[in-house]
C-alpha cells in the first residue's frame, strides 16, 4: 500500500437510522452526536436515528447530519490506528475533510454547514431551481448543450464532474429541463432530474457564497496538518487563507471530483476509505481508476470489513 486517503460524502448519502449502531458500541460516537446537538440547538442525533426522512432531507439538516456521521466514522477509524495521509470530500464532504485535517473544529463545522444549507436554500426558492444527472456523454457535449439551453430557457451549467460518463448539471428549473431534452436528443444514456431542493454549485448560489464568507470570518481556520484536496481547484491545499477562499468559491462553482481523485493519486494515494454514510464515492472512484482500492465505513458491518483489510495489509 502506498498512501492512504480518506474521502467524505456529500448530500444525498443520508439515511434514517445512520449512526445508531456506532453509538451502541463507541463512546466517541455518543460524544460527537452530543457536541453536534449542542452546536445546533436541536437534536440531529434523534433526526439521524428516527427521522422522519422528510425532515432529514431538508438541506439545513442533511448537511450537519452527514458531516457528523462522517466525522464519527473518521474518529472510530482513528481509535483503531487507521489515519489518512491525505483527505478530500465531495461538496459538503470537504468540510468533513477539513475537520479530519484539523483545519476546522468539529462544532464550528457543524454550525457552518447548517448555515450553508440554509443559505443555499434561501438563494433560490423551492421549485425555481434544480439539478440533473447526465450519464454517458462527454463534458464538452454537456457544456455546449447547457450554453444553448441557457440562452433560450435560463441559467444552467455543468456543476459536478463526478467520474467519466457522469456529470451533474444545475440551474433554473426551465434551464435544466431544456438542457435535459437537448442531451437526451444528443444520445445521453440517462438524463435524470434529481430530487434536490436547490441548484447547488451553480452561479445561482452566489448569494449563499457571500453569506458563507461572512460566517467563515467568524471561525478559526488553521493550516491543514495533512493535505486537503479542494473541490474548487482540484488541487492540494494546506494554507488556511487558500482553504477559506476555496470554501467560499466552492458554493457557486463546480465540484471537480475527477481532478480531486487524480490529485490524491499524484500524491501517492492508492487506497481510499469513504468515511460516512453511503458508498457513492467508492463508485465514482472505481470509474475514475479501477486500480484504486476503495472501501466504505458507514456502519459496524463495513467497519469490521475495513479493519480486517488493514490487519491483512499491515
Amino acid at each position: 500500500m502506498n498512501k492512504l486517503a480518506f474521502v467524505f460524502p456529500g448530500q444525498g448519502a443520508q439515511a434514517v437510522g445512520m449512526g445508531k449502531d456506532f453509538c451502541e458500541k463507541y463512546d466517541v460516537a455518543k460524544r460527537l452526536f452530543k457536541e453536534a446537538d449542542e452546536a445546533l440547538g436541536y437534536s440531529i442525533q434523534q433526526m439521524c436515528f428516527e427521522g422522519p426522512a422528510e425532515e432529514l432531507k431538508l438541506t439545513a439538516n442533511t448537511q450537519p447530519a452527514i458531516l457528523t456521521m462522517s466525522v464519527i466514522s473518521y474518529a472510530i477509524l482513528k481509535e483503531h490506528g487507521i489515519e489518512p495521509e491525505i483527505v478530500g470530500g465531495h461538496s459538503l464532504g470537504e468540510y468533513s475533510a477539513l475537520v479530519a485535517a484539523d483545519v476546522l473544529d468539529f462544532q464550528d463545522a457543524v454550525s457552518l454547514v447548517h448555515k450553508r444549507g440554509q443559505y443555499m436554500q434561501e438563494a433560490v426558492p423551492v421549485g425555481e431551481g434544480g439539478m440533473a444527472a447526465i450519464i454517458g456523454l462527454g463534458d464538452d457535449v454537456i457544456a455546449d448543450a447547457c450554453a444553448k439551453a441557457e440562452k433560450e430557457a435560463g441559467v444552467v451549467q455543468p456543476v459536478n464532474f463526478n467520474c467519466p460518463g457522469q456529470t451533474v448539471i444545475a440551474g433554473s428549473t426551465k434551464g435544466v429541463e431544456a438542457a435535459v431534452e437537448t442531451l437526451k436528443a444528443a444520445g445521453a444514456k440517462k438524463a435524470v432530474i434529481l430530487p434536490v431542493s436547490a441548484p447547488f454549485h451553480s452561479t445561482l448560489m452566489q448569494p449563499a457564497a457571500v453569506k458563507l464568507a461572512a460566517e467563515l470570518d467568524k471561525v478559526t481556520i488553521r493550516d491543514a496538518k495533512i493535505p486537503v484536496v479542494s473541490n474548487y481547484t482540484g488541487a492540494l491545499e494546506q494554507k488556511a487563507d487558500e482553504i477559506k477562499a476555496n470554501l467560499v468559491a466552492q458554493a457557486d462553482h463546480p465540484v471537480k471530483w475527477i481532478a480531486c481523485v487524480k490529485a490524491m493519486q499524484a500524491f501517492g494515494a492508492d487506497t481510499f476509505v469513504e468515511a460516512g454514510p453511503g458508498k457513492t464515492l467508492c463508485g465514482f472512484n472505481r470509474r475514475i481508476d479501477r486500480s484504486l482500492t476503495s472501501m466504505n465505513v458507514e456502519n459496524l458491518e463495513t467497519l469490521e470489513k475495513t479493519l480486517d483489510y488493514f490487519k491483512e495489509v499491515r
